[in-house]
């Protein structure tokens, strides 16, 4: 195993403790802050995800862009390739996905030019540490070829990290989001 490797482990391992006392302590009703900032983008497509696990929650702020224009959900189609993204609407039907994270039952495609991101860790500089299976990174390096896309990173504060072990395929974050500020990259 490399050192690389060995070191996104242990951070991952660091952040997902963190979350835990977050999502622990903090609850729901952490998506206010996430609300306002998708405010100024409305219509403009979108994709959040399902929160897993201890995941803090983009739902609420996902159900009010999606009275002005259209949200989706990522859907795993193979592993080593990036997300399509599902419509998604409050209350539409759902099944499940790989990862325990439920998807609209019927699939309607459509490429958002901007992305919620979850994350386990994130960085001051804008950077990300996901799960380890790099699904984003080649997602957001597709769509960034394309056109202007916007990564929102979404997450507790408490998730921050001085030091990320990151390399060359991390795609960064333009924004973060988290329940108690919001901070501009770049």
């Amino acid at each position: 195993m490399s050192d690389l490797v060995m070191r996104k482990d242990a951070a991952r391992k660091a952040a997902f403790g963190r979350r835990k006392v977050a999502f622990d302590t903090l609850g729901p009703g952490c998506a206010a802050l996430l609300s306002e900032v998708l405010a100024g983008y409305r219509g403009v497509p979108l994709a959040g995800y399902m929160p897993i696990r201890t995941e803090i929650d983009p739902l609420p702020a996902m159900a009010e862009a999606a009275a002005h224009g259209p949200v989706g959900v990522p859907v795993i189609k193979a592993a080593g390739h990036p997300l399509d993204f599902s419509r998604w609407t409050p209350g539409c039907p759902l099944r499940a996905g790989p990862f325990g994270a439920t998807v609209p039952e019927h699939d309607d495609f459509f490429e958002p030019e901007i992305l919620i991101v979850p994350l386990v860790a994130w960085s001051r500089a804008g950077g990300r540490l996901g799960y380890g299976g790099g699904f984003y990174d080649r997602t957001l390096e597709r769509l960034r070829a394309r056109r202007a896309t916007l990564a929102i990173g979404f997450a507790f504060g408490a998730q921050e990290a001085a030091d990320l072990p990151l390399e060359a395929t991390d795609q960064p974050l333009d924004m973060m989001v988290t329940e108690a500020e919001v901070i501009h990259f770049g």
